[in-house]
C-alpha cells in the first residue's frame, strides 16, 4: 500500500487512457473485465461518464483509481457500473471518494437514484455501500463471469417515492415488439397473484391485442387490443383514448396495410361497445394516473421510445408511482446494447415535465392510458 499523496484529483476519462484502463482492469480483476471496445464505445456512443481518480507522485500523475458511471435517457437513474482501484493504493478510502464523485456526477445529471450490483462475498464493499446510504432491494443469481450472484443496492439522492407505491412484479419483454403485452403481465399480475407471466402467455396477449402491422416488422398492440385482454381475463379496465380512428395509420403506406388497420380498428371498437370498459375519449392526465394508483389500478401508458433509446416508436411501460417530482415506471424492455441490465428497469424514476413530453406519439399527439383493476366480482 503507497502513502497517500498531497494531492489527488478526478477527470475524465480519454481515449489516450485507454491502455492505463486496460492495465487497471487487468490488475482489479480476474474476470468480468471491460474490453477495449466497450470503454471506447461507453466513451464515444454511451451515455456514461469514466472519471478517472490520480494521484501526484513524484514522478507524475499516477492512475490509482476510475468510476464508471451510466446514465438512462429520459430518466432520473443512474447506476454505477465499475469502481476500480488499483491494488496499490487500496485501505485509503479511495472507494469512499469515488462513491461521493458518482453521487455528485449523478445530481449534476438531474438523477434522483444511484444503483449497483455488488458479489455477495465482496464483504468490504457492502459494508462501504451500507455505511454511504444504501439499501439492498434485490439479489440477481448467477450474474458473474464465475455464476457468482449479485446483490442490488440502491440510494435516494433526493427522497423515495412518497404517496401511495404499488407493488408491481417485474416482467422483461423477449420480443422487441411485445412491450404491451409484457407491461399488461405486470399489471394483472399485481392485481391477481395467480396470473403466470410466461412467454407464452406474453404471446397470446400479443395475438389478442396486435394491431397486425407497424411501420416496419411486426405489429405492435394498441390501447384498445390490451383494454379488451385484460377485460377478457376477468379485470375491470379503464381506457383513456384521444384520437378517433385507427391508430399508427400514418406510418404505413402501403394501401393493403393501411385497409387491414382500419379492419382491425373497426373490429376492436365493436368489441369495446360490448364489454364493461370505461373508455374516456380524452388525453389520459398525469391527475388521472394519480386517481387510478389511489384507487388501486395499476396504469400501462404508452410513450415515445424516442427519450430512451433515440428510436421513433411507441413503447409500452408500466406507472408503480409518484410523488411530487417523478413518475416512476417499469420499463419491460432491457436494452443490453446501451449496457442495460433489469436493474435500471424497474421502478425508474422520471421527472413529471420529462413524462409528459415523452407520453405522448406520433404527428396526431396520442396520448392514451389502460388502467387495470382488481378482477371483476361475478
Amino acid at each position: 500500500m503507497k502513502s497517500i499523496p498531497s494531492v489527488m484529483s478526478f477527470r475524465e476519462a480519454q481515449l489516450d487512457d485507454l491502455p492505463s484502463l486496460l492495465a487497471l482492469e487487468a490488475r482489479c480483476f480476474s474476470g468480468d473485465r471491460l474490453s477495449r471496445r466497450q470503454f471506447r464505445w461507453l466513451m464515444q456512443k454511451g451515455h456514461a461518464a469514466i472519471q478517472l481518480l490520480e494521484a501526484e507522485t513524484p514522478t507524475g500523475k499516477v492512475l490509482a483509481a476510475y468510476l464508471l458511471l451510466l446514465f438512462h435517457r429520459g430518466t432520473a437513474l443512474a447506476r454505477v457500473y465499475s469502481v476500480a482501484v488499483d491494488p496499490d493504493w487500496r485501505g485509503q478510502g479511495l472507494g469512499e471518494q469515488l462513491m461521493q464523485e458518482a453521487e455528485k456526477l449523478a445530481l449534476d445529471e438531474g438523477c434522483s437514484a444511484l444503483r449497483l450490483e455488488v458479489r455477495t462475498d465482496n464483504s468490504k464493499a457492502i459494508t462501504l455501500y451500507e455505511r454511504l446510504g444504501y439499501r439492498q432491494f434485490g439479489q440477481y443469481a448467477d450474474y458473474y463471469e464465475d455464476h457468482a450472484a449479485a446483490l442490488r443496492f440502491q440510494k435516494r439522492l433526493r427522497k423515495a417515492p412518497g404517496g401511495l407505491v404499488r407493488d408491481v412484479p417485474y416482467y422483461q419483454q423477449t420480443l422487441p415488439f411485445t412491450c404491451g403485452p409484457a407491461s399488461l403481465l405486470m399489471a394483472m399480475k399485481a392485481q391477481d397473484a395467480a396470473v403466470e407471466m410466461t412467454r407464452q402467455h406474453e404471446l397470446q396477449l400479443w395475438r389478442e391485442a396486435t394491431t397486425i402491422f407497424m411501420t416496419t416488422g411486426h405489429g405492435g398492440c394498441g390501447p384498445r387490443g390490451l383494454a379488451l385482454a385484460a377485460w377478457r381475463r376477468g379485470f375491470d379496465v379503464q381506457l383513456w383514448l384521444n384520437v378517433e380512428g385507427s391508430l399508427f395509420i400514418n406510418g404505413v403506406r402501403n394501401a393493403t396495410k393501411k385497409s387491414v388497420l382500419e379492419l382491425v380498428h373497426q373490429d376492436f371498437s365493436e368489441q369495446l361497445a360490448q364489454t364493461g370498459v370505461l373508455e374516456h375519449r380524452a388525453e389520459v392526465t398525469q391527475q388521472d394516473l394519480q386517481r387510478v394508483l389511489e384507487e388501486g389500478g395499476v396504469p400501462l401508458v404508452l410513450i415515445s421510445s424516442w427519450r430512451f433509446s433515440r428510436q421513433k416508436s411507441p413503447h409500452w411501460v408500466v406507472i408503480t408511482a409518484m410523488d411530487d417530482q417523478f413518475i416512476y415506471l417499469h420499463d419491460p424492455e432491457v436494452d443490453e446494447d446501451d449496457q442495460k441490465t433489469r436493474v435500471d428497469t424497474q421502478q425508474v424514476p422520471v421527472a413529471r415535465l420529462e413524462f409528459s413530453r415523452m407520453a405522448c406519439f406520433g404527428r396526431e399527439k396520442l396520448r392514451t392510458a389502460v388502467a387495470v383493476y382488481p378482477r371483476r366480482s361475478e
